[in-house]
């Protein structure tokens, strides 16, 4: 039984992102991706429902059993490290290479912008979101590195409803959750073990981005479930499109993915219409040439890691080919380490990258002295010379973009994140946008409720009707005016009176922390020094007791009160010569210290214990005359065991010596990883103490607003020709609007053979699809082997069996056994009815019921027609599941047979059809080639007989 619950990005929902949904396949749990929230909205909508979502994925995380992620963006892996680390979501995760490349670029971007202007908490590793005290909400008052409050001058804003915490990972939690991801390459099956034994998974290619996967999820009871989203059959700059349809443009669906027991798919783009693919970089690319031409700047908001790329190809190409000298700035922490990495995986491009040298020097064409343009990094080794932007320019703040290039200056800016929800592109835009003949330039919609999506619902709505995004058509640009208010967030230094009060608290926890190490090593030096005496008291005991030892009473010793205070007793051993038979062999000396200046004096030394000890007038009694319970009956020889039930000789100073060797490699472990972190901080300049200061801006609107779609995602006459030619047996649509998701299911309804068991859930709706099944082991006995006659189905033999199951004593697993039916005879006391003679017809033979039989397997209609081909029969499809099945044209008998030949040509004709329900009906006149194509029908199920 199928099992499956949207957690978020469900149908008929105004809020597609982000990506999670729960699928349960009999008793195994997958997760299939965990993209994270925009943590800073700008209208609070969307507040309620992503805490909701956030407290969902920390219940279920440690129920999950397996965990795919198809995409390497911030929608469908933002929130798997922290669900990782902090939610114990250890689950085994799967992705291709580049998804775990790139959403470790996208997530650790996201999480330095955050951090980088709000403090975080995490000091509640698994902090409930509805808990007030692990909120983590706005204040008018900023925290010091201490965590304390400070005041700062701040403008009031109208409220508006965050998420009540924002679960932000560190960067050492990002590392550490994708480095456990396993990766794949496409079309490779994986056999996956443990709870999900049985389960195949297989990645494919989608397209939309690099290594983005369709997964196949192949299940012994549950049968084949393919999960696609975000697919785009285009083929682009970077990228070749999804592998769903076949290479070349033919017709039909690959081969692996046709006919699935279950498609999980999105419509979030089944109501709209894309313009062409020439109309929009001839849109993007006019606007950057005029826009430059005019000595003015343009603002592009962008991702970290996927759709940038296409970007970064296609501005590339455009230079080279116009010769343009103006910048391209991409302002991002991570963009060199995302373009080194790229390059090191071309074997996962395609468009037009492998076949163009994207980054040469223009000057000359390839093969006639062209040189190539080499970046500072020479990584030749792991790379083309593609992807080399020699027009490119990384930075990783705005300050030291305006180091280099005046605000005055014609620039073209790349600032991430392209929801301008924070970090360097809501910083750019709050200056930007208030310079007249500047363009932000838009390529994706963004989050609901962020920025950037409110900037293109202020686009989209200035537009014609025609002229909306959603039509096919190009829209034009826009003035933008007015005035916006934003929340803006930043660290600053310290400075002043705060910055004293910070430096006087850290000298007071430096001085705290150097006295309480101090203490903590005296005590170690102590309790080392009483570890020698314990071994050199057990060497004594051993190396006497093999002798006649008398026993010696030590007696009480007044302790001298001018002793150093430490409550801790010092052996001092003094040797002496050889003791006779009466007399000492050693002598012992002890000093007691204690660390208030004077020992108790009741205080009293016994051979056996060291230590203080109560002071005791006898060996039996206490200073109170209560028993005790304390020493020894003396004189008293424990006698030890030297040998154990084996009769091996026990050397325990053998395991003290090895257990003191564990512990120091376990000591130099420390020390190396102590070296090696302290060594890291004294590489790492220190930051400059420093404090969060949120204040709300007013910006003064006067730059045009242009909108290009660029997002490389299925628009509704793909997705509307796809899917039925898929043809699921059942199919589930999530991540869509309610717009969207009508269109679809209706687009569906409208085809014949399309399936009607669609479901659109909402989120948190759980739908169960197909029946709980239930396995038994069971063992066949040798007569039921030898009465089975099998069949052949693809790779596998089937067969029907009728037997009666029985127990042995001597197994425990049931055996089944031929099943006779003996036959019904009377009783001697009852007598036989007498039946009524049946009437007979002269000639008919007597009834005889013939054995039941089924057909197992699925005819392929397209494998139909190749094995027609092979044995002589000519078929074609047409229409919608029929194939038309004929005898091979004769170009003699046409010629002199005429009309007659053509009219008993068509009589020999055959139509299989298919219908959604899985029927196959052969139609067709009693001829050779009727029988010919029902052979081959048979021949392509498994017939069983019972």
């Amino acid at each position: 039984m199928i099992t499956f619950t949207p957690l978020s990005g469900s149908a008929h929902s105004q809020n597609t992102s982000p990506l999670a949904y729960l699928l349960q396949v009999d008793d195994v749990r997958i997760l299939l991706d965990c993209g994270s929230p925009d943590w800073r909205p700008e209208s609070s909508f969307s507040a309620e429902s992503y805490d909701k979502y956030c407290q969902t994925i920390k219940q279920i995380a440690p129920t999950i059993d397996l965990v795919l992620l198809s995409h390497g963006d911030l929608p469908h892996a933002g929130l798997f490290p922290y669900a990782f680390c902090r939610w114990d979501l250890r689950a085994p995760c799967y992705s291709t290479i580049p998804v775990q490349a790139t959403a470790r670029i996208a997530v650790t971007e996201d999480v330095e912008g955050l951090r980088d202007e709000q403090e975080m908490d995490d000091s509640d590793m698994g902090g409930d979101v509805n808990d007030p005290s692990s909120s983590d909400t706005e204040t008018n008052q900023p925290a010091n590195p201490d965590g304390e409050p400070m005041d700062t001058e701040e403008e009031t804003k109208p409220y508006v409803r965050e998420p009540k915490r924002r679960f932000v990972a560190t960067i050492h939690e990002v590392n550490e959750a994708f480095d456990s991801v396993n990766t794949l390459r496409y079309s490779q099956p994986t056999h996956l073990q443990g709870k999900c034994q049985g389960l195949t998974i297989t990645p494919f290619s989608a397209g939309h981005s690099l290594g983005g996967a369709i997964w196949k999820i192949r299940s012994p009871s549950a049968g084949t479930i393919v999960y696609a989203v975000n697919l785009n059959h285009m083929k682009e700059r970077h990228l070749d499109g999804t592998i769903l349809l076949r290479p070349g443009g033919g017709s039909g669906v690959f081969e692996p993915l046709v006919r699935p027991d279950l498609l999980i798919t999105d419509a979030e783009r089944a109501s709209s219409i894309s313009s062409r693919r020439k109309d929009r970089d001839a849109a993007l690319l006019d606007c950057v040439t005029a826009t430059l031409s005019s000595r003015h700047s343009l603002l592009l908001p962008c991702d970290s890691s996927t759709r940038v790329l296409e970007l970064l190809v296609l501005l590339d190409q455009h230079w080279n080919y116009s010769r343009l000298k103006y910048p391209i700035c991409l302002l991002s922490r991570t963009g060199e380490e995302m373009l080194t990495f790229v390059r090191s995986m071309m074997e996962w491009l395609g468009g037009t990258v492998n076949k163009e040298d994207v980054g040469m020097d223009g000057s000359k064409p390839p093969g006639k002295g062209g040189k190539r343009k080499r970046d500072d990094h020479d990584d030749e080794a792991i790379g083309a010379f593609a992807l080399r932007f020699r027009h490119l320019e990384f930075y990783t703040s705005p300050a030291a973009l305006l180091a280099k290039h005046s605000s005055k200056d014609a620039k073209l800016i790349l600032a991430v994140p392209a929801s301008l929800s924070h970090g360097p592109s809501r910083a750019l835009f709050a200056d930007f946008a208030s310079i007249p003949g500047n363009v932000v330039l838009l390529t994706q919609r963004g989050p609901e409720g962020s920025l950037g999506r409110v900037l293109f619902d202020k686009w989209n709505d200035s537009q014609r009707a025609d002229d909306k995004w959603d039509k096919g058509k190009i829209g034009s640009n826009i003035m933008l005016d007015g005035n916006m208010l934003l929340r803006m967030y930043a660290k600053v230094p310290l400075q002043g009176a705060e910055l004293e009060e910070f430096l006087q608290k850290e000298r007071q926890e430096k001085e705290k922390e150097a006295a309480h190490k101090a203490v903590q090593e005296r005590k170690e030096r102590m309790l080392e020094a009483d570890e020698d005496d314990d071994d050199d008291s057990d060497i004594e005991d051993d190396s006497d007791e093999e002798n006649e030892v008398e026993m010696q009473l030590a007696g009480d010793m007044d302790v001298d009160e001018d002793e150093k205070p430490d409550n801790r007793l010092t052996r001092k051993k003094k040797s002496s010569g050889a003791g006779g038979a009466g007399g000492l062999g050693a002598s012992d000396e002890w000093d007691a210290a204690g660390e208030d200046g004077a020992l108790s004096k009741h205080l009293s030394f016994d051979i056996y214990l060291k230590g203080n000890v109560s002071k005791a007038t006898s060996f039996f009694k206490s200073a109170d005359g209560q028993t005790t319970q304390r020493f020894r009956m003396f004189p008293y020889i424990e006698k030890k065991r030297r040998v154990d039930e084996y009769g091996e000789t026990i050397d325990v100073a053998l395991w003290l010596r090895r257990d003191k060797v564990f512990q120091h490699e376990g000591r130099d472990e420390e020390k190396e990883k102590k070296r090696v972190l302290d060594e890291d901080a004294r590489n790492t300049p220190r930051e400059p103490p420093s404090k969060f200061v949120t204040s709300t801006v007013e910006v003064q609107l006067a730059c045009r607003l242009l909108f290009v779609d660029l997002e490389g995602l299925n628009d509704g006459r793909a997705v509307k020709t796809i899917v039925p030619q898929i043809h699921p047996r059942k199919m589930i649509i999530v991540h869509a609007s309610p717009d969207a998701t009508n269109a679809l299911i209706q687009s569906c309804g409208d085809i014949r053979t399309m399936t009607k068991d669609i479901y659109a859930p909402l989120q948190d709706d759980t739908i169960q699809i197909g029946q709980q099944t239930n396995t038994f082991s069971i063992s066949l006995s040798d007569e039921v082997l030898a009465s089975i006659k099998m069949s052949r189905f693809e790779d596998n033999e089937v067969g029907f069996i009728t037997g009666r199951v029985t127990n042995l004593a001597t197994s425990v697993v049931p055996v089944l056994e031929p099943y006779t039916p003996s036959p019904q005879t009377a009783t001697p006391t009852q007598e036989a009815p007498i039946l009524p003679t049946a009437r007979r017809v002269l000639g008919a033979r007597p009834p005889v019921d013939l054995p039941k039989s089924m057909m197992i397997g699925d005819l392929k209609l397209t494998a139909l027609k190749a094995k027609l081909s092979a044995v002589g029969v000519q078929a074609e499809l047409v229409g919608e599941g029929v194939l038309i099945c004929g005898a091979m044209e004769n170009p003699g008998r046409r010629v002199g047979g005429g009309v007659n030949a053509m009219q008993s040509d068509l009589g020999k004709n055959v139509a299989v059809r298919k219908t959604a329900r899985g029927k196959v009906e052969i139609e067709g006149n009693a001829s050779d080639v009727y029988y010919v194509v029902r052979r081959e029908v048979y021949n392509m199920y498994a017939v069983v007989a019972a």
